[in-house]
């Protein structure tokens, strides 16, 4: 009897001690199972991830390269970050354009933005030349249907880059495709291979791993226990450079997506990340400003504006006084020198310098006569600001190319001065042998003064048609008709000359006489002075 309770007692224990253990075991697996789904979860992309709500915002990065393209870009992109933007998609379609601007444009997105957001290129038509290296630079490319990526050899305006200065550029260029292929995690070699012609490219199967792998042609693999070097596949010859359709990026692993739409690369981003956009991408354009200033900061437009203040300062010199052709040149000085200010071109040393430069002119002009140190210095001065705009240093430096691009950036600025300066001459004597000869146009440039019988001299002047052959000589008395402060205009007989007075200033009304006569400039004194 006393054995029973015992038995039961033992039973009752044995019971127990299953039950916890069977609680203890769903314990752990429930741990076990909430450990798994926060695992997942915290994992972008995996199945059953939360995903998280991010913002986007879309800057357009279209047309020529340049350093007015730079800042634009700089400014939309902080607006985007201010605004809380997580996904920076810039809209790239360009045939490239500088090479220091697309490399300042890529050290921004590499070195600054991506420690802040995440940047994808979506490339809408093509990215070549300094287009692909933006595009690389930015974390993910992704291609719409029917666009290219490539040729990115850098080349000169007016010359032909060969042997040490090809080298000397492509190097430079290299090393800035290398420098985001590292960063984003692109192919090194195929980068490499869109900026220097001579290198020859394969794809190579791993046997043991079944990837593809990349070789240059003198690097190719030996053990075909190792690869599958009888089906090698040349990507690019040593003869071309390499440019790639979107499906053959997407292939090669330069692109991560090939897309119809802007809305399909969202999605993507979204799949992929895990993540939720909230809301349309906010779109960034270019201001109409910012379209001014790459527009006249442009070497063809530099060039225009170079050849039109310099002819607006001929005439004024053509015609003592100020007038019509002097506002144009100190417009065409004006927007040259602040578009190259607002693009970080000029600083306010180079600006001081053709400042300076001008002002000597014009008292070479109005003041001194004769043609002597103020006008050299003047002339010196304005060509060493003009080649101080053609390359980026600061105020305390030397304006002296130190890099390739600054290279490049002198080669185009010394191209386009030199084409302006040119076509200044042509229109120079255009203006100057068939303006004055124009009946409406005849009082906008004065006729040169041309020798006449007896040593006499035929000056600029207008005058009554009936006496337009009319010959001024020294000695010749007239009266002034404005004040000649120091230029002005006189009166001799029927005809009207713009005359400068010799080291004073004259009322008017003055009785004045011809002291000298320099082709077209007539320079006078009072009456009672030069007799």
């Amino acid at each position: 009897m006393s054995g029973r309770p015992m038995l039961r007692t033992a039973r009752r224990g044995g019971r127990i001690r299953g039950m916890r253990r069977i609680v203890r075991a769903v314990l752990i697996l429930g741990l076990c199972i909430m450990a798994c789904s926060l695992v997942s979860g915290a994992v972008p992309g995996a199945p059953g991830a939360v995903s998280r709500d991010v913002k986007a915002a879309i800057i357009r990065c279209e047309g020529t390269i340049d350093q007015a393209l730079f800042y634009s870009i700089q400014r939309r992109t902080e607006i985007a970050l201010n605004d809380g933007a997580q996904y920076l998609i810039y809209q790239i379609g360009t045939y490239g354009g500088m090479v220091d601007a697309a490399d300042s444009i890529a050290k921004y997105l590499i070195q600054d933005v991506a420690t802040r957001g995440h940047t994808v290129a979506y490339i809408t038509t093509q990215a070549i030349s300094a287009g692909a290296l933006i595009s690389v630079s930015c974390q993910d490319i992704i291609m719409r249907e029917n666009t290219t990526i490539g040729d990115s050899a850098p080349i000169a305006m007016g010359t032909k880059l060969e042997g040490v200065e090809r080298e000397k550029m492509e190097s430079f260029v290299r090393a800035a495709f290398l420098r985001a292929a590292e960063a984003n995690g692109y192919p090194a070699l195929l980068l490499k291979a869109m900026v220097t012609m001579q290198i020859e490219v394969y794809r190579v199967r791993n046997l043991h791993t079944g990837e593809y792998e990349l070789f240059e042609g003198d690097d190719l693999p030996a053990d075909a226990n190792q690869h599958d070097v009888k089906d090698a596949q040349k990507i690019v010859g040593d003869d071309e450079l390499l440019t790639l359709t979107a499906p053959r990026a997407l292939e090669y692993g330069v692109a991560r997506a090939v897309v119809q739409d802007v809305n399909e690369a969202l999605a993507f981003l979204a799949h992929r990340d895990g993540v939720t956009f909230t809301g349309r991408p906010m779109v960034l354009e270019t201001s109409w400003s910012e379209h001014m200033v790459s527009w006249l900061s442009s070497p063809a437009v530099m060039g225009i504006l170079v050849m039109l203040a310099l002819l607006g300062v001929y005439m004024e010199f053509s015609t003592p006084g100020f007038g019509l052709p002097g506002i144009v040149a100190v417009v065409c000085f004006a927007l040259l020198l602040g578009s190259k200010y607002m693009v970080g071109m000029a600083n306010w040393v180079e600006i001081a310098m053709l400042f300076i430069g001008i002002v000597l002119l014009l008292i070479e002009v109005f003041v001194l006569p004769g043609f002597g140190i103020a006008g050299i210095l003047g002339i010196s001065m304005i060509l060493l600001g003009l080649f101080g705009m053609l390359i980026r240093n600061a105020p305390d430096e030397l304006p002296w190319p130190h890099t390739p691009a600054d290279w490049d950036s002198l080669s185009s600025g010394v191209l386009s001065l030199a084409l302006g300066f040119m076509g200044f001459l042509v229109l120079a004597w255009i203006v100057s042998r068939y303006l004055p000869k124009l009946p409406f146009m005849s009082g906008l440039i004065l006729t040169p003064g041309t020798a006449g019988r007896g040593g006499r001299l035929q000056v600029s002047m207008t005058a009554p048609p009936e006496s337009a052959g009319r010959q001024l000589q020294v000695g010749d008395a007239g009266d002034a008709i404005t004040r000649l402060r120091p230029a002005g205009k006189a009166r001799f007989g029927d005809a009207t000359v713009d005359v400068v007075a010799a080291g004073e200033f004259l009322d008017k009304g003055a009785r004045i006489v011809i002291i000298e006569i320099n082709g077209s400039r007539v320079v006078v004194k009072c009456l009672e002075q030069g007799r």
